[in-house]
């Protein structure tokens, strides 16, 4: 299998093979995986493995790609901090003017610890919002709160009273549409937590415009996580946009449709050059039923903005062979991506070096982890070139809900991450150490 075969040349300018034959490489005639203009070869002697590795040129690109699909609209990115909350990633999109949405105060802390002046462009979701985050968040003076909950609401109210801030409001709706997607990550249905039915928002909105310090300002809704069929945003903005109708019949000052993130990406056969065209059919799926509202629309992306701009470098430790099923076992483990082992999530992987020869021989093997736990893979009965012990290989597309889901399991410390832009690489967090993780225990 020859790397011209892997879908790399679809990954401009984040990953791409590069023929060399001279230098630190050398090998005779080798294709080495990029990023940018770095090859992730010497990132990993430099920096070890398992290491996370991205493209800031990347995160620009998608970015600028989002936010030009909705240039007919009045809009705000509002990147969503959980798919990856890396200081540095966060103050790469806060100088493009980005905004961020926010599940936590702990995120919240992130965002402003990036750039305080960012408060401004926050919306703060989730269904357990403490009333110390409220208040957190009160004093920041982020743009929307959405409430999921009538208990929330009154709980906000609160807060705000205390603090004799107005807190500007929206219902997360729940629109009842449902979309393809994992169960783990469908989130628009009655049966799922969040939200509340579309049906009982106006009484709701009426209760919240009573109360002194609370400003009803919009509509939330969000119904998934990488869904890649246009259709069911469309249908969930169609129920919103009957909604705000029916709530400035009632009196209600609606400025802001927040239309959530979760537009997906391709996994399996995935095309960079496609993603102008993939999120402009997703801004007409939204824009056609809003057309004279006369809001402004916010919009949550996060996977597809910094999924594919991530990689997961690992090295092979052992082959291993049982009754002739084989096996790679590398050192990168189901601690530090854990996609495959929860949600059986596929990854594209693939050598970091490969020889420069059409005829090099593949294999099929499962990679797996060093993590006690059969569920410790990163891909099963997968087709691979042939590596040895001490190759390299690269998870592609964990970019988002990679580190951020990384735990110390085991007490496997968690990898480093590296920032690539062109010719420069940084290190945006430093690897652990197993005295890090017992520093905090008696």
């Amino acid at each position: 299998m020859s790397p011209r075969s892997q879908n790399l040349a679809a990954r401009p300018p984040g990953f791409v093979y590069r023929e060399t034959k001279r230098g630190i490489l050398r090998r005779g005639g080798l294709f080495v995986l990029y990023c940018e203009d770095v090859p992730l070869q010497k990132l990993a002697e430099h920096y070890g493995t398992p290491l996370y590795v991205y493209s800031a040129t990347m995160i620009r690109e998608r970015y600028d790609a989002f936010d030009a699909a909705f240039r007919d609209l009045p809009h705000t990115i509002c990147y969503s901090v959980k798919a990856n909350s890396n200081l540095t990633i966060l103050r790469l999109l806060a100088r493009k003017g980005c905004g961020f949405d926010v599940v936590s105060g702990g995120e919240l802390e992130r965002v402003l610890s990036a750039d305080r002046k960012a408060a401004k462009k926050v919306v703060f979701s989730g269904v357990g919002k403490t009333r110390e985050e409220l208040t957190a968040a009160l004093k920041a003076g982020i743009m929307l709160f959405n409430v999921e909950s009538e208990s929330e609401l009154w709980a906000l109210a609160e807060c705000a009273g205390r603090l004799r801030k107005t807190a500007p409001l929206a219902l997360r709706v729940n629109p009842d549409v449902a979309a393809e997607t994992h169960p783990y990550i469908s989130t628009g249905l009655h049966k799922h937590k969040f939200g509340v039915p579309i049906r009982e928002a106006r009484a709701l909105y009426a209760k919240g415009s009573g109360a002194r310090y609370l400003a009803v300002r919009g509509v939330s809704v969000h119904i998934g996580s990488q869904i890649t069929d246009v259709a069911p945003f469309g249908e969930a903005m169609a129920r919103v946009a009957d909604l705000v109708g029916e709530l400035r019949g009632d009196g209600h000052r609606i400025d802001y449709i927040d239309a959530g993130g979760g537009l997906g990406i391709a996994y399996e056969k995935p095309n960079a050059l496609e993603f102008s065209a993939d999120v402009a059919a997703y801004a007409r799926a939204l824009a056609a039923p809003l057309r004279g509202l006369d809001v402004r629309l916010l919009l949550e992306p996060g996977r597809s903005i910094v999924g594919p701009a991530g990689v997961l470098v690992t090295s092979v430790v052992y082959r291993k062979k049982n009754d002739g099923k084989r096996f790679l076992v590398v050192d990168g483990a189901m601690n530090d991506l854990i996609r495959p082992a929860l949600y059986g999530a596929y990854h594209e992987i693939i050598p970091v070096t490969q020889r420069a020869d059409s005829a090099v021989k593949s294999e099929v093997t499962d990679i797996v982890g060093p993590v006690c736990e059969t569920g410790d893979f990163f891909a099963r009965d997968r087709e691979l070139p042939v590596v040895d012990e001490g190759d390299r290989l690269a998870v592609l597309d964990a970019g988002a809900y990679g580190m951020v889901l990384a735990s110390n399991y085991n007490t496997r410390p968690r990898p480093a991450e590296v920032l690539v832009t062109g010719k420069t690489a940084k290190v945006i967090r430093k690897r652990e150490k197993v005295s890090d993780l017992l520093r905090g225990e008696m």
